[in-house]
């Protein structure tokens, strides 16, 4: 399955350990699906790390490469206005772009749009619920990838000084 996480299930899973929001990325790199990501999506998280976080830059250009090795890039060729938050657009971009099944949101505003050009929107807890029945399609993900990403959140190398 083809998914896509907003930007909060990155934010979330960086500065919580052991989180719900890190599981999910943990499915993602056992290959449990396939994570689409934009470099319009991959520049907010960025941001969002470096505003709120105060994320030292090589930190946050590990998170880049982190991601990127976990996540299919895609390259939007579609404009989305349909909502009234900008980078909310960008993710239905990246998901109709992409042909993904679901966008994952961590926030409810997007919720009650329920679905989109038959991409489906659900909440975290309804993606790890799914994913517990085992109807999901193997991606598979490099060993490094997971390493990696642990390496980031173990060392708490992004977080509030």
């Amino acid at each position: 399955m083809k998914v896509v996480f907003d930007t909060n299930i990155f934010i979330s899973a960086l500065v919580f350990p052991e989180s719900v929001a890190e599981k999910a990325i943990f499915k993602i790199i056992e290959g449990e699906d396939i994570l689409l990501i934009s470099k319009q999506i991959l520049k907010e998280i960025l941001s969002v790390l470096s505003k709120k976080f105060s994320g030292d830059k090589e930190a946050i250009s590990r998170v880049a490469v982190n991601l990127s090795e976990i996540a299919e890039m895609v390259n939007p060729t579609v404009r989305i206005r349909v909502l009234k938050d900008e980078p909310d657009n960008r993710i239905l971009e990246c998901a109709v772009s992409g042909k993904a099944d679901v966008v994952v949101r961590g926030d409810k505003k997007m919720l009650k749009l329920k679905e989109y050009e038959g991409v489906k929107i659900i909440s975290l807890k309804e993606y790890l619920n799914f994913l517990r029945r085992g109807r999901c399609e193997s991606g598979g993900r490099s060993e490094s990838a997971g390493k990696n990403w642990r390496g980031v959140v173990n060392g708490r190398v992004i977080g509030k000084k």
